[in-house]
């Protein structure tokens, strides 16, 4: 299976719609690949708290649109990375959208985890409830969304529902880079999994990105990694290593503990 992570410059001088017509024809780019992932809320830039509201759209907005017409165009399953989602019942969601080749939404997915404590994110946009998987021809995505990556339960509990390739869409900071490699390594070894986090380049809102989009197989092998700047990362990868690795070192087979309350 190949798959192309697109690490997007949100550029603050670009606006959104210029954005959303480049990124358009970036993914259409991609024909040649199986999934193609794209970055956390590169519509506005992850930090950019204060374009949330303006920029928030409904589900079937015009970036919906703009990306199923991509997957469909370029005949590809398309992680259309997330958006800022406007529910018309609701506060704003950070959203994951997933796309079918033939352009139809596989699934979304709410950010359960809000990155900012008291701030940003945290107090401006609701939480998600519910786990996200999305099976593929050749394997079962478990969809997740940057800060989520800092807490293992979440990833456990996609491999519980059948994941073998975690996908994580993310607007990470460089201040914190080293965290991002080490945590995307740490999934992927206790998950036995593929990890494909993809990340924003340039600086929004002042804060420097991270960049450094990556791809980890199930034994933690960084298989492809890519630099600072905006770049398209492609990489072939191997499905069926997950039930191999999985039968060689059977670790998930000795769990005891699950993700309910201890007693007391």
């Amino acid at each position: 299976m190949r798959a192309s992570l697109i690490q997007i410059d949100v550029n603050e001088d670009e606006s959104v719609e210029a954005r959303r017509r480049r990124v358009t024809a970036l993914v259409r780019e991609q024909a040649d690949a199986d999934l193609v992932v794209l970055p956390e809320l590169w519509t506005t830039g992850a930090f950019a708290y204060e374009a949330f509201a303006t920029e928030a759209e409904p589900l079937e907005g015009p970036t919906y649109e703009a990306m199923a017409k991509a997957a469909s165009d370029a005949g590809v399953w398309l992680h259309a990375g997330s958006i800022p989602e406007r529910d018309p019942e609701g506060p704003l969601y950070n959203t994951a959208l997933v796309f079918s080749p033939s352009g139809e939404l596989a699934a979304a997915y709410r950010k359960i985890h809000r990155f900012g404590f008291d701030k940003g994110e945290a107090v401006l946009m609701g939480a998600g409830r519910d786990l996200v998987t999305v099976r593929l021809p050749a394997t079962t995505l478990g969809v997740a969304t940057c800060y989520d990556l800092r807490f293992p339960e979440l990833f456990r509990a996609l491999v519980d529902g059948g994941a073998e390739t975690l996908v994580v869409s993310a607007g990470w900071p460089e201040r914190r880079r080293s965290h991002w490699t080490l945590l995307a390594k740490a999934r992927a070894v206790e998950n036995q999994a593929f990890v494909l986090a993809c990340g924003t380049a340039g600086t929004h809102a002042g804060v420097p990105q991270a960049g450094h989009s990556i791809v980890v197989d199930p034994w933690g092998e960084v298989l492809a990694e890519a630099g600072a700047g905006e770049q398209v990362l492609t990489v072939d990868i191997d499905p069926a290593r997950v039930a191999a690795t999985r039968e060689q070192f059977p670790a998930l087979k000795d769990r005891l503990l699950g993700l309910e309350a201890p007693r007391r």
